[in-house]
């Protein structure tokens, strides 16, 4: 997963669902092989595997990855894809804030601040649900949330893990399981805590270990761990 500028998009007022029980298991089996692809792989065929995740975004929040649709239509058939979204927490990502992520920020405790950072969040996952939904991609796996100092980030990092648990929660509503890629360096860099956000089902490690849990206290599964060759990322499920 990289980061980039893309097409910045804006797509609103989609009405958050009312809560639901936990979501589904792991949908992988453990041992398969995978890939993960977004928008450099752009125009370029698909490496074997069982199993794709894509990327919906153009490699920040709010943007999209135009091929999408096609990498979608490319996915193995065996498991469906799952999807994954770019976050991370800039003042100017507050003109994106979505009215129904807005709305229910409100009922957020804490501060202003804080309840600003839920809402960027959850409509850093409202747009990209939208976006899925727009392209075709009905039948998905699960959610993952790629969390890279690659995207800018607070100093806050009381604020970085409100922008996480707001997104979270959002795509928690979708009925599916969500995970989040990254290591124990970037997450602690970024959250400055060994915990996950809540309704969190997975982690998919950065660093190619099954082994390499970077929310120990919490003991979020690892499903997935990934690594480079051939220039393309790769996977295994766990």
């Amino acid at each position: 997963m990289r980061a980039a500028g893309a097409l910045l998009i804006a797509i609103a007022g989609a009405l958050l669902l009312p809560n639901v029980a936990q979501a589904a298991g792991d949908p992988y089996s453990k041992g398969d092989h995978g890939y993960d692809v977004s928008w450099p792989q752009c125009g370029e065929p698909v490496p074997a595997g069982s199993f794709a995740v894509i990327g919906v975004n153009g490699g920040t929040p709010f943007s999209a990855n135009l091929c999408m649709i096609d990498q979608y239509a490319a996915a193995p058939g065996t498991t469906p894809p799952s999807l994954y979204i770019n976050t991370g927490y800039r003042d100017s990502y507050r003109r994106f804030i979505t009215p129904a992520c807005r709305s229910a920020s409100r009922a957020i405790p804490g501060t202003d601040a804080g309840r600003d950072a839920w809402a960027m969040g959850c409509s850093e996952a409202e747009t990209s649900v939208q976006y899925a939904s727009a392209v075709g991609a009905s039948n998905i796996a699960m959610w993952w949330l790629d969390v890279e100092v690659l995207n800018q980030w607070s100093s806050n990092l009381g604020l970085n893990r409100m922008t996480l648990q707001g997104a979270v929660t959002r795509l928690w509503q979708t009925y599916l399981p969500v995970g989040i890629y990254s290591s124990r360096p970037q997450w602690h860099a970024i959250t400055g805590t060994l915990a996950a956000p809540s309704h969190v089902s997975a982690e998919w490690s950065a660093v190619g270990s099954c082994s390499a849990s970077f929310t120990p206290l919490t003991r979020v599964p690892v499903w997935l761990a990934q690594h480079m060759y051939d220039n393309l990322d790769h996977d295994v499920a766990c």
